[in-house]
C-alpha cells in the first residue's frame, strides 16, 4: 500500500535526506549533497525563523519511494504581495500514482497555513537556493549548487497538473571556446571605468563582515525585478556568504566600487561537484574529509555563480569587465570549463551578453506553477 507521511523526528529527516543516494543509485551524473550541509538547510537556516516548512515521505509497503518538502515563504508573499506555497526537495520513482500522492500532501499542509493562490517549484526555498526541475542536459553532472534530475520527472509534474512558470538557463564554455574580446579591450574598459570613479577590485576577505554588508544591499538591489525574487534578509544572506567563503578563490570574488560604494559583483566558484559526486552519500567523515582536502587543488571547471549589477549603473562597462577579469584568470589558473548559470530566460540583457561571449545554453531548468 501507498502512503505519505509527514517527518516529525531526526530519524525521518535522515531518510529524507538520504533517499536520493539509493534513487540515483549507478547514474554517473549523480552529485550526493552533503549531508550535514542539507539537515542544516532544513532545520537550522535563518529562512526557518520568519516561515515554516514540513517535509513529507512516500511509502510502497516498508520501501521510501519518493519525498517533498511544502515550503511556507512569507517573505515571498510580502514581497511579491501574493499568497503562494511552494515545493521543493523533490524525488520521486517514475510512478504517477506516487507523485500525485506527494504533491496532494503537500498541497493541504499549505491550505492548512492559509495558501490560496499558486502552488510554484521546485524551489528550495526560493530561488536564491537551489531551483528549477532539469529539463535539458542530462549528460553531465550538475555544477556547484545546481540540481539535478531523472528526465522522467517532467512528466510526473505535468500529469500532476503544473504548467511551465519560467525558464531558467545555465551556459556552458569548453576550454577556449569563449569570445576573448572582453580580455582583449580589458584595459580599456577599465581605463572608461576608471573616468567615473569605477573600479573593480577583489572582496577583502579581511574586512568581509563589512563587505557582506554592502553586498547583501547590492544582491537585494540588482535582482529584485527578477520572477520569483525574495530579499534575502541579513542572517540569510550572512548565513550564504559564511558558506561561500568556505570555497573562495578571491581571483574569481569581484566587486564594483564608486567612490566606496559598491555598485555591482561578480562571482565565480570553484566546481566542488568534482569532489562530491566522489563522497559516498555526501558523509564528509570518516574518509570523505580526505577526499575533499586531497582532491580541492585538481577541481578543473568553475560556475559564474552571480554577476549583477545596480540600477542605473548597467551598460556601463561594469558587466564586462568582470567577465574579462574572470576569463583571463580561467585561462591563467588552468580551468577547461565553465558553466555561467542559472539566468532567466526573460533576462535579455545578460543573456545577451552571454551569447556574444560563446555561451552555449547547454542546460534548462523549469519552475512550474498551478492553481492550488
Amino acid at each position: 500500500m501507498k502512503k505519505v507521511i509527514p517527518v516529525s523526528n531526526k530519524k525521518e529527516l535522515a531518510k529524507f535526506i538520504d533517499f536520493p543516494h539509493e534513487l540515483y543509485k549507478g547514474d554517473p551524473n549523480y552529485v550526493p549533497e552533503l549531508f550535514i550541509a542539507q539537515r542544516d538547510l532544513l532545520t537550522t537556516h535563518p529562512f526557518h525563523k520568519h516561515n515554516s516548512l514540513q517535509a513529507f515521505l512516500a511509502y510502497d509497503g516498508d520501501r521510501i519511494v519518493g519525498r517533498i518538502a511544502a515550503i511556507l515563504n512569507k517573505a515571498h508573499n510580502e514581497f511579491n504581495k501574493a499568497n503562494d506555497g511552494f515545493w521543493g526537495f523533490f524525488d520521486c520513482v517514475n510512478d504517477q500514482e506516487v507523485a500525485q500522492l506527494l504533491f496532494d500532501a503537500a498541497a493541504v499542509w499549505l491550505k492548512d497555513q492559509g495558501i490560496a493562490d499558486k502552488f510554484i517549484g521546485p524551489v528550495n526555498f526560493s530561488t536564491n537556493e537551489a531551483a528549477g526541475l532539469l529539463i535539458k542536459g542530462f549528460d553531465s553532472p550538475p555544477m556547484l549548487m545546481m540540481t539535478y534530475n531523472a528526465p522522467y520527472y517532467a512528466e510526473l509534474v505535468e500529469k500532476a497538473g503544473f504548467a511551465k512558470q519560467i525558464d531558467l538557463i545555465a551556459w556552458h564554455w569548453e576550454g577556449e571556446s569563449y569570445d576573448d574580446r572582453s580580455v582583449r579591450l580589458l584595459d580599456a574598459l577599465q581605463a572608461r571605468l576608471k573616468r567615473n570613479n569605477i573600479v573593480i577590485r577583489k572582496v577583502n576577505l579581511k574586512n568581509f563582515k563589512q563587505e557582506a554588508a554592502a553586498l547583501r544591499e547590492v544582491y537585494n538591489s540588482a535582482w529584485d525585478h527578477n520572477t520569483g525574487f525574495v530579499p534575502l534578509t541579513d542572517e540569510e544572506f550572512n548565513y550564504l556568504a559564511k558558506d561561500l567563503k568556505l570555497i573562495l578563490d578571491t581571483d574569481f570574488a569581484l566587486v564594483a566600487e564608486q567612490n566606496g560604494k559598491l555598485v555591482g559583483f561578480g562571482l565565480a566558484l570553484p566546481n566542488y561537484n568534482e569532489i562530491f559526486i566522489k563522497i559516498k552519500k555526501g558523509r564528509l567523515l570518516p574518509t570523505g574529509i580526505f577526499k575533499l582536502l586531497a582532491n580541492k587543488s585538481k577541481i578543473k571547471s568553475i560556475r559564474i555563480y552571480a554577476l549583477g549589477v545596480v540600477d542605473g549603473y548597467r551598460k556601463m562597462g561594469i558587466e564586462a569587465v568582470m567577465y574579462g577579469t574572470i576569463i583571463k584568470e580561467y585561462k591563467r589558473k588552468g580551468f577547461t570549463h565553465a558553466e555561467a548559470g542559472w539566468t532567466l530566460e526573460n533576462n535579455t540583457l545578460i543573456n545577451e551578453a552571454i551569447k556574444a561571449i560563446n555561451g552555449d545554453p547547454y542546460k534548462t531548468y523549469r519552475i512550474y506553477e498551478k492553481t492550488i
